[in-house]
Order: C-alpha cells, then sequence, then structure tokens
C-alpha cells in the first residue's frame, strides 16, 4: 500500500494532487466533451435544435453525466492536468489524441448499449468536436506565447542575430529554445544545412539559406554576430571543415557537443558550449578501454617519474582514480610535485600516496626508492622536452634524457619491476635536434633492455653509475638476482600535446591576450596533435598491451598547420588575424623541422585491439654495441664536450643535426 501510495505514476497519486490543477480547465473540459456530442446531434439535424428527435435527445442528457465522469477519470489518468501547457508539444498532443480515442470508443458502447443507439454521423462527428474542443483551449495559449514572443524578437532590434548551423532534430530544438526564451536575447534569422531538399524551405518562419558554401555571404547578408553549430551526429572532420568556414566570418561561435555526450530531447541553447581549438583538429576523440587498463593497475604499486608534469600529473590522477596500492610520484620540481600532491590528497584521501623529490640522474636516490617501495609498474613521464633551449643545452639533454632513462630503467630491472613504460616523441623519428635524438636514445634503451632480458644476458648490462655527479664511495647493492629478472619494456610515441607545458596553444594564448604579435617560426610548418587525456589513456594502454620491446604510435590522424591553428585561435579569440593581431614569421629554429613523422622507413606497423594504436616493429641493432657505447656518451656528457653531437649521431643514424648552434663555437678568448 505505501509502494502505491508514492507511485507518482498511480492514479491515486494524480488525483491527491488534483488540488493544484486549474478549476477552470476542468470545468471547461466538462461542459466541452458533453457539447462536443450535442453539437454533432445539433449538425446532423440542419441546425435545428427543433427537429432533433425526443429519444436522441434524451439519450445524450441521460448518458452526459455517466460520459462525464468517464473523461475525468480518463483525462486525469493521461495527465492532461499535470502539464506545462505553455510548453505543450508532440507529447501532449499524443496524449490528447489518446484520452479522445478511449473516450469515444466508451461514448459510442455505452450509450448505445444503455439508452440508445444514435445516427452514424453522432459517433464520427462528436470525437471530432471534442478534440477540436479539448486540444483548442490547450494549445490556444502557446500559440498566444510564441506568437507574443515571436512579435517582440521581431520588433527588438537590439537582439544579437544568430546563425544556426543544422536543421535537423537538434537545430528544431536550438531554434525552438531560443524563440520560447522569456527574454529575446538572440534571433535566429537564417539556417544553413547541407542537404539541397530543405533549401529555400523555411522552419518555423526562419529560412534556411542553403549549405555551407552559403555561410561567408550569409553571415554578411543577415549581420549575424553568433554562429551556433548544432549538428551532433556530424563526424570531426565535418565539424573542422564547418567550423574553419564559420572562423572566416569573424562572428562568436558556439558547438553543440558530439551526440554521443547529450540525448536529443535534452537539447538547448544551454547545451552549446565555446568552439575549442580541439574541435578544430579534425578528428574524433580517442575513447580507449581503460576497463581493461585499470584492472591492470588495481591494487598495484605504481612509480610515475616527472609526475608533476603535465603529462606526468594527468597519469597521476587517471592512476588515482582506480585503486593503485600505492602511488608514488618522483619528480625534481618541487612546486609541481606539491600541487598534484595536494590535489590528489583532497580527492582522494585514502590514497596510499608518497611524494619525493628527486632526479632520474641520481642513482643512489633511484635505487633507494625502489628499494622501500618497490613498484610493480614504472611510467617514465621525467624529461627535459624543450626543443631549442635543449639545442643550446645538448649535454643537458643527453644527461636528464637518455642518461636518467638508462639509471630509472635499470633500478627498475634489478628491483624485480614488472613493467617499464617510456614516453617518447614523434620527434625521435629521424631527428634533427639533440632533444629528438636523445629521445631516440631513449627508445634505443628500452629496447636494448628488453633485448638482453630476453636472452637471458641481463647480467651482461653494464652498471654505468658511477658519474661526476654521484659519490664515487662504495657500490650500490642490487637487491635481485638479475638472472631471474622478468621486466618487460616498452616504449609510447606521440606527437605535440595540446596545453601541454611548453606546446604552442599557451604561448599563442599568452600571446594574444597581450595584444601580439603570434610567432610563428614558418608559415607552412605543420605538426600532429592530441589532447592530455588521450596520451594518457596510450601511456596506460602500453602499460597493459605490453609483451616488451614494442614502440606503440598513436594514429593522430591529419597533421595541422600550426599557422592555421595560430589564426584560428586568434579567430577564437574573438579577434581579427593580421588586422587585430598581428601573426609573425621568425624562422625555423635550431633543430626544428617543417614536419614531424611518427615511424622511420625501417619501422612497420601491426595492429591492436584499439584501431587508432599500433605498434612499431623494432629496428634490429646490436644492444651489446650499444652499451659498450653508451658509457663513454654518458662520460662525454658529464665532461660537457661541444662536440657531443657528432657522438650522439654516430650511435643515432638517422640523426641529422644541423650545422651548427651557439654551443659548438669556442666561447670568445679560449
Amino acid at each position: 500500500m505505501t509502494l502505491l501510495k508514492n507511485d507518482r505514476t498511480s492514479f491515486a497519486y494524480r488525483l491527491e494532487n488534483m488540488r493544484g490543477v486549474s478549476v477552470l480547465l476542468l470545468s471547461y473540459d466538462v461542459l466541452a466533451v458533453n457539447i462536443a456530442y450535442f453539437f454533432a446531434l445539433w449538425l446532423r439535424f440542419d441546425c435545428r435544435f427543433s427537429m432533433i428527435p425526443g429519444d436522441y435527445l434524451s439519450a445524450w442528457l441521460r448518458f452526459a453525466p455517466v460520459y462525464t465522469v468517464i473523461c475525468l477519470i480518463v483525462f486525469i489518468y493521461l495527465r492532461l492536468y499535470h502539464s506545462l501547457w505553455r510548453f505543450a508539444s508532440y507529447s501532449e498532443l499524443l496524449h490528447v489524441l489518446v484520452a479522445s480515442a478511449i473516450t469515444a470508443i466508451t461514448h459510442a458502447a455505452g450509450i448505445t448499449m444503455l439508452f440508445h443507439r444514435m445516427p452514424i454521423s453522432y459517433y464520427f462527428v462528436g470525437p471530432l468536436i471534442q478534440i477540436i474542443f479539448v486540444l483548442g483551449i490547450r494549445f490556444s495559449y502557446r500559440f498566444l506565447l510564441l506568437l507574443r514572443t515571436s512579435r517582440r524578437i521581431v520588433e527588438d532590434t537590439r537582439a544579437v542575430h544568430v546563425m544556426l548551423i543544422g536543421a535537423g532534430s537538434a537545430g528544431q530544438m536550438i531554434l525552438r529554445d531560443t524563440k520560447g526564451a522569456e527574454v529575446a536575447r538572440e534571433r535566429i534569422v537564417c539556417i544553413i544545412d547541407d542537404d539541397p531538399s530543405k533549401w529555400g524551405k523555411y522552419l518555423d518562419d526562419v529560412p534556411i539559406v542553403g549549405g555551407r558554401d552559403e555561410i561567408l555571404s550569409c553571415a554578411e547578408k543577415y549581420k549575424v554576430e553568433k554562429i551556433y553549430l548544432a549538428i551532433p551526429s556530424a563526424t570531426a572532420e565535418q565539424r573542422r571543415d564547418i567550423l574553419n568556414i564559420c572562423n572566416e566570418t569573424g562572428c562568436e561561435l558556439k558547438n553543440l557537443p558530439g551526440i554521443y555526450q547529450l540525448r536529443l530531447d535534452e537539447v538547448s541553447v544551454q547545451n552549446l558550449r565555446d568552439v575549442s581549438v580541439e574541435d578544430l583538429l579534425g578528428r574524433e576523440p580517442i575513447h580507449a578501454d581503460l576497463d581493461e587498463v585499470f584492472r591492470f593497475i588495481h591494487g598495484k604499486r605504481v612509480l610515475v617519474t616527472g609526475g608533476g608534469g603535465s603529462i606526468g600529473s594527468e597519469l597521476c590522477r587517471q592512476i588515482a582514480a582506480h585503486a593503485p596500492k600505492q602511488l608514488v610520484i618522483f619528480d625534481i620540481y618541487e612546486n609541481n610535485a606539491y600541487d598534484i600532491q595536494l590535489e590528489l590528497r583532497e580527492k582522494y584521501p585514502n590514497l596510499d600516496l608518497v611524494v619525493i623529490i628527486g632526479s632520474v640522474r641520481d642513482s643512489r636516490k633511484l635505487f633507494q626508492v625502489f628499494g622501500d617501495y618497490r613498484p610493480e609498474l614504472v611510467y617514465h613521464a621525467a624529461a627535459h622536452k624543450h626543443v631549442p633551449l635543449m639545442e643550446d643545452s645538448p649535454c643537458e639533454a643527453i644527461k636528464n634524457n637518455t642518461i636518467g632513462t638508462y639509471k630509472t630503467a635499470y633500478a627498475a630491472m634489478v628491483h624485480g619491476c614488472k613493467r617499464f613504460v617510456l614516453i617518447s616523441t614523434d620527434k625521435a623519428v629521424n631527428p634533427t635536434n639533440i632533444m629528438g635524438a636523445s629521445k631516440r636514445l631513449c627508445e634505443m634503451v628500452i629496447q636494448s633492455f628488453d633485448a638482453m632480458i630476453k636472452a637471458g644476458r641481463a647480467d651482461e648490462i653494464p652498471q654505468l653509475f658511477m658519474h661526476a655527479d654521484e659519490d664515487n664511495h662504495g657500490k650500490l647493492s642490487f637487491p635481485a638476482s638479475l638472472d631471474q629478472v622478468r621486466t618487460e619494456f616498452v616504449a609510447v610515441r606521440f606527437g605535440n600535446v595540446l596545453g601541454s607545458n611548453g606546446s604552442v596553444v599557451p604561448l599563442f594564448r599568452r600571446q594574444i591576450e597581450h595584444g601580439g604579435p603570434v610567432t610563428v617560426t614558418h608559415p607552412d610548418i605543420i605538426r600532429y596533435f592530441m589532447t592530455i587525456p588521450e596520451a594518457v589513456s596510450l601511456v596506460l594502454l602500453a602499460g597493459t598491451y605490453a609483451g616488451g620491446g614494442e614502440i606503440f604510435v598513436l594514429d593522430m590522424g591529419s597533421p595541422v598547420k600550426i599557422d592555421t591553428l595560430a589564426r584560428n585561435l586568434i579567430r577564437l579569440s574573438g579577434l581579427r588575424p593580421d588586422i587585430d593581431i598581428k601573426i609573425e614569421y621568425t624562422g625555423l629554429r635550431p633543430g626544428e623541422k617543417l614536419f614531424e613523422e611518427k615511424l622511420m622507413a625501417e619501422e612497420g606497423l601491426r595492429k591492436t585491439e584499439n584501431d587508432m594504436i599500433h605498434i612499431g616493429s623494432p629496428i634490429i641493432f646490436d644492444a651489446g654495441e650499444f652499451f659498450a657505447r653508451l658509457g663513454p656518451l654518458m662520460h662525454a656528457a658529464y665532461l660537457n664536450r661541444r662536440n657531443i653531437r657528432d657522438e650522439v649521431a654516430a650511435m643515432v643514424p638517422t640523426y641529422h643535426p644541423a650545422k651548427e648552434t651557439k654551443t659548438d663555437r669556442e666561447p670568445v678568448g679560449v
């Protein structure tokens, strides 16, 4: 009984809540349903009351009270007194039609069996008149409101002119939501749709003026100030192409998220969001199946080096959300480490979180951390990554990236770590700068470790630890027998990350905020881009798919011209390129390429379970010889030798350094 009492769909509940129903509407229905059938009789007999036979009139009068009760019960059950008729739509229309059908059948059966058989026209005309009466009073309220709003919009010359792109279901709802607003601040003046069959027609009195080719001309013709893109089913490429055209208008842009993000019955202007630079990449976001990843992470001890950086911190967030046994963050920069520590402790108070300040160059610190916390899974994100800075400090790139990776990998191996995931870059492919070359060396370190372990020769990996930056007294103790090593080493290679520290997007935004100029190195330079969540998904997947020795590569879609990206960012800020904000071309920096590659010619691709993620087959090289040459390279880096690029080029055949940089020149006076 309690359940029935609280059931909001039950007839009893609706009856109890009739107190809030308009008495006038209910009284109107009592009269309307009976007068409708009287009119049917009256029309049947030439609109002359005196000609209606007494039997028919008597039957109508005697059945009226019974029929009134039946109608009220049906109307209450079908929520005809609980709808907001100012927002009446298809569902309310359907309820009225169903209620009319039920009552019409009941009326025909009841009056015939209980009182008298009526004329045939009575059974058909009566229900039609009833529908007109019941619907009319309800929808006339909505019609008058819409008419008043429409007149107000037309008369209000201050309303913002809006172009709507998309005449489908989502577009219709955006149009309806705009017209139904209490305060008419916006007026949709034209609609764009690529379907030629809709051109020249009207949607709720708004003209559908043509396809995307008409965007620029119509924006000028109708004095458009805002553009709403309401095509949730469009592909990323289609949205990119349309948004690129819209950008040329200088109008404010709003975009309806993809159809997977919302249900069509919830579409409104509030669902529209500002267009972001991610919308202009021209590919769908990568949605990795992370359930498998997090089952792999759950209950494990995880170490993230460089955990305070843009990629490292996002890794920590994702890992912390899925119940690792322990999360250890290792970073040299205490400010970033402190920020992510505060964030994770506030969000995950039960997380076993350890934050350690230290350098991946310091073998003793690494051995201490691995010995104390015994991580089972390592994500190695610590690295120097700024290309121009590393060109000026090449030895630092080798010390931190290559040597740091070697030392971290060795510590992971001897302490029984199960998997080691290196975060690499597409700049490691045919590098022209020392940063890319150092990351290619990192990949070769990982591949060499994996090859030696699989060959059962882990004990032949040299112990290259004691160097100028460390204490030479004593030796590091190895807690594990190298004969039992089972660590799997893999690398993950991806392109530029939108919004990461040092990426072009934050730089361009800062330059725009300061009034320009926006600096682009070359008008034809192109790059592959991905978002931070996508990059982290790939890194996590690598840890799951790993068999050892792979280089995971993301299919990042089509590359983006940096010049186009800069111009789009300026337009998205409501400004005009080359007019409000100047664009200056500064020339390629030392070691910078016009384009990046994802694979070297020698590398082939293998598919994974995710169509967007591939595995580059390792280039075969002699791991023993590589390690033999790595020692002298490390020594040269710690001696800060000026010819370090030559030694790197001897180890990385695909590296083609710039002819000369500042650090290659002898200092004045030498």
